[in-house]
């Protein structure tokens, strides 16, 4: 008996340690905890969520997350902007590092991942930074380190440098005035991987007259980038917008402006791990919009490759390029592409090639790699290589759109958007094996840093968007009315936008027992037999177009009595 007795209470005890809450921490003036370094980096668990609320002075602290959540239960460090929506400033200039924190490479980040004695060295995992602005981690600035001295940042430093991370998701932060702006690691016996960087606004990094510094530089395995803006680097750096280095690199909806190149994907020169991975031949660019200004740097968009010069080890694999909006507005010429070797392929389909220079200074290739190209728009005169002498090659099935413009909707105001008019619309082709389903184009981004469903018809057209002359689907509901126990309820949802015509469901969380939803009206119907409060996440689609639909999270109250809260 007390054997079953003691499992018992070992299993209570199990068992409770297993729901603990998580905790808050509200970084905000005027309260207890009113400095970032208060909060409790060394110790913090999974489900954890640290809150740093704007203030008009920026926050100059710096510090170190060496910790673990779960899939379930992230780390999540967020921002809560002001009324007017301002992000929390964290300004590595002059910052401070808390004396409890001792983590080596400070000079490299405002914000470190990964690499530290107090906390313990861990793999970090499952991590979450949004919703904040962070800046100046650059050589010409100081800081002061965890035993007290004052140093400089380093050439490398970012405002946010990951060691070492899986799991790692980065969203809506503004990264601007570094060396680099945000920079992943890896190395052959330590490897980051599953990176989300999403929503983000990367600018006015790097260093002038250097080419070694971006807006992003990373090397990882599986590391997505999606709905961020790239703008340009600091005045006189020659760095990229995106240089990565990684297998199982995904650049989809993004805008990116400016740079050395729009992208720079090379090999991973530091890490036999990811060279050794299955899908560092496998990289995917699509519904992108890159802009190449006049006298920005380098006249390529895209370089797929290596760099390093051990050709052994570049990427050798192919380079999905597909419904990308290119914009250049270079006086002299523009190369689309740079692959490294004959070994790098790319497949080129359903973009918008345009240049504002006549047609003829827009090329493919620079010289080696081999392009497939079909059904592309671009104007006439679009050459292979300015290249005398290319050993390269580019397939072309014959299927281009040839133009003088693209039928944007307002070129000058770069809003690239197509109208009913262009010959782009329905235009496209099917997706080449290799992308789909997981790569097919659903989306497609907004300015600046969102997106939207990708409205589709059946056919795909050219370029980052799809045109579209009706609104989307758009669920106008705000709010159930309270039903009443035991009788009988109807409501009917409401929605906008689309054919008019929707199917709905339940995608999350449930109805109250005696409750259904009717998928072809909308209709909320039924008797509830049980009192209390329902959360649920409804979705109206357009049967006639399955990419148009919108979700929205609504409540339902059943009372007794209506009104009387029981």
């Amino acid at each position: 008996m007390n054997t079953l007795r003691s499992s018992l209470v070992l299993l209570i005890i199990l068992l409770a340690s297993s729901f603990v809450s998580a905790a808050v921490y509200e970084v905000k003036p005027g309260t207890p905890l009113d400095t970032i370094a208060e909060v409790p980096w060394a110790a913090l668990q999974p489900g954890d969520l640290v809150l740093i609320h704007w203030r008009s002075a920026p926050y100059k602290e710096k510090w170190v997350i060496c910790r673990q959540g779960t899939a379930g239960q992230p780390i999540v460090i967020r921002g809560v902007p002001n009324l007017n929506g301002d992000l929390p400033v964290i300004d590595g200039r002059d910052a401070v590092t808390p004396q409890g924190l001792n983590f080596w490479s400070e000079q490299r980040g405002v914000i470190k991942i990964g690499g530290a004695n107090v906390p313990a060295d861990t793999m970090p995992r499952h991590i979450v930074i949004e919703n904040l602005e962070i800046r100046s981690a650059h050589p010409d600035y100081s800081f002061t380190a965890d035993d007290g001295s004052v140093q400089n940042y380093s050439n490398s430093a970012s405002s946010i440098y990951v060691e070492k991370g899986e799991h790692i998701t980065i969203r809506n932060t503004v990264m601007h005035d570094s060396a680099n702006g945000f920079f992943v690691a890896s190395s052959d016996n330590t490897v980051s991987r599953e990176i989300l960087v999403e929503g983000n606004y990367i600018y006015g990094n790097g260093i002038s007259g250097s080419a070694f510094q971006h807006n992003n530089y990373t090397a990882g395995i599986n590391i997505t980038f999606q709905f961020n803006r790239f703008g340009p680097l600091r005045t006189g750096s020659v760095g990229n917008a995106l240089k990565d280095r990684s297998a199982g690199t995904v650049v989809r909806y993004n805008w990116i402006e400016g740079g050395n190149r729009q992208l720079d994907l090379v090999d991973a020169e530091d890490s036999s791990q990811i060279r050794g991975h299955p899908d560092y031949g496998r990289t995917f660019v699509y519904g992108n919009i890159l802009i190449e200004p006049d006298g920005a740097g380098n006249s390529q968009i895209a370089h797929y490759g290596g760099d390093s010069g051990a050709t052994s080890t570049y990427r050798k694999g192919k380079l999905n390029f597909y419904n990308n909006t290119v914009v250049s507005t270079r006086s002299g010429n523009t190369t689309l592409l740079r692959l490294s070797t004959n070994e790098e392929s790319a497949d080129v389909r359903n973009n918008i090639l345009y240049v504002t220079a006549s047609g003829n200074r827009l090329a493919l290739i620079d010289n080696s790699g081999t392009v497939d190209l079909t059904h592309n728009w671009s104007k006439a005169g679009l050459r292979v290589s300015h290249s005398g002498s290319p050993s390269g090659s580019v397939n072309d099935d014959g299927t281009g759109i040839v133009g003088t413009s693209p039928g944007f909707a307002d070129e000058s105001g770069q809003d690239f958007t197509i109208e009913e008019s262009s010959s782009a619309v329905d235009a496209g082709t099917g997706l080449h094996p290799t992308s789909t389903p997981l790569h097919n184009v659903v989306d497609h981004y907004l300015r600046h840093r969102s997106s939207e469903p990708r409205p589709s018809d059946g056919t795909l057209d050219l370029g980052a968007y799809e045109f579209s002359n009706g609104a989307p689907v758009a669920i106008e509901t705000i709010e159930i009315p309270i039903a009443k126990w035991g009788r009988h309820f109807r409501h009917t949802l409401a929605a906008s936008g689309g054919s008019g015509a929707y199917t709905w469901s339940i995608v999350e969380g449930a109805l109250p027992s005696g409750l259904w939803l009717d998928g072809q009206t909308g209709s909320l119907h039924g008797k509830a037999i049980r009192r209390g409060d329902w959360t649920f996440t409804v979705r109206a689609e357009d049967p006639s177009d399955p990419f148009s639909f919108d979700e929205k999270q609504l409540s339902i109250s059943i009372h007794l009595y209506p009104g009387s809260g029981f």
